[in-house]
């Protein structure tokens, strides 16, 4: 017996990830290729014109997400400054679809916008490495995971990039058998299917071009605790190394001493979480382990050749520019067609459509 095609609605805010959105369409309309009609898929944006991605390119859309009264499967995209777009009747949607029976996903910086419209509550939840920081101090109680995607009983999160792939693979195996995902997977030809539980990141080794043991297991310890720094004497004691080898170590690996490499983790941490954020300065400080905001603020200085607060300053323009430039590429984009359907003709070969 033929399924009915599963269709599934995205709702992109601007500047959301044209990477992620891609990874997540491409098995979908490969699937089709091997199952024929065996997905649809709609492009929402919140007025139901075409929108921005953050490399610029302009995408149609079939229309307005409150076009959409009923769902089976709805996947929310954004990617930076998500805070500037979630208005409240993107929230209302989102639960009169929940009570609809959709299943909700987030994508990339979907997730904050999940989490906004409160729902998230027991879920786990996959999101980018890059945003855990800034995700965890507007929403202390939410269950974040390092997982490459998350399917629980009522949402789909996923860190974006290319585990949008794995993450539709797993969708596409739990509807329609290892088979289909497989096919899908070669045509990709991805090698292999990642597990949810694989890493987003390089491992310590590679990242930071070290593959000492000992400096690799302080660096671990250092990036686990940012905001409550641990003093050296129990970084070493962990670690397993005295205060002069593993100032030996790092100055050999890294051409830095501990104090300065960890000083360095904070930094670049804090002004993640000021660019990403409205967090106050004093908020930010804390968040990073600093004592007060005075010494936060001479770091920050000495560091970066700006201060935190003129930092974000230059930060708000230059987005301030980028959104000129985003809303001018939307005004001067030809008008979407009505409710258009953006799937391929199924009766394409492989070898054509690919």
């Amino acid at each position: 017996m033929k399924l009915s095609p599963l269709e599934v609605y995205f709702l992109l805010l601007p500047e959301f990830s044209f990477l992620g959105f891609m990874c997540a369409v491409e098995p979908l309309r490969i699937a089709n290729h091997f199952r024929e009609g065996s997905y649809k898929w709609q492009i929402l944006t919140t007025d139901g014109g075409p929108v921005v991605a953050t490399n610029g390119m302009v995408l149609q859309s079939n229309g307005s997400f409150l076009d959409v009264r009923k769902a089976s499967l709805v996947f929310v995209m954004s990617g930076f400054n998500t805070h500037l777009y979630y208005r409240e009747a993107i929230g209302n949607w989102l639960r009169q679809m929940r009570a609809s029976g959709a299943l909700l996903g987030g994508i990339d910086g979907g997730p904050f916008v999940l989490a906004q419209a409160d729902l998230l509550a027991n879920d786990r939840v996959a999101l980018h490495w890059d945003s855990h920081q800034s995700f965890a101090a507007l929403h202390p109680h939410v269950h974040l995971t390092t997982s490459l995607f998350e399917i629980q009983r009522n949402t789909v999160t996923c860190a974006g990039g290319t585990a949008s792939i794995d993450m539709m693979l797993s969708l596409i195996k739990h509807q329609h058998g290892v088979e289909l995902a497989t096919l899908v997977s070669d045509w990709l030809i991805l090698g292999r299917i990642r597990n949810a539980s694989d890493p987003q990141r390089l491992e310590i080794a590679p990242r930071f071009g070290t593959h000492n043991a000992k400096v690799g297991e302080a660096i671990r310890l250092m990036m686990d605790h940012l905001e409550n720094p641990l003093p050296l004497h129990a970084l070493e004691a962990r670690a397993g190394v005295s205060r002069r080898q593993l100032q030996r170590l790092f100055f050999t690996h890294l051409n830095s001493t501990p104090s300065r490499f960890y000083l360095r983790l904070r930094l670049d941490q804090a002004r993640e979480l000021l660019q990403q954020t409205t967090l106050s300065i004093s908020e930010v400080s804390s968040a990073c382990g600093f004592v007060s905001v005075a010494h936060f603020s001479r770091a920050y200085t000495r560091n970066f050749r700006v201060s935190p607060s003129a930092d974000r300053l230059e930060d708000v323009d230059n987005r301030n520019v980028n959104l000129s430039a985003l809303q001018k590429a939307q005004r001067t984009a030809p008008p979407p067609a009505k409710r258009r359907l953006l799937q391929v003709d199924a009766t394409q070969s492989p070898a054509s459509g690919r």
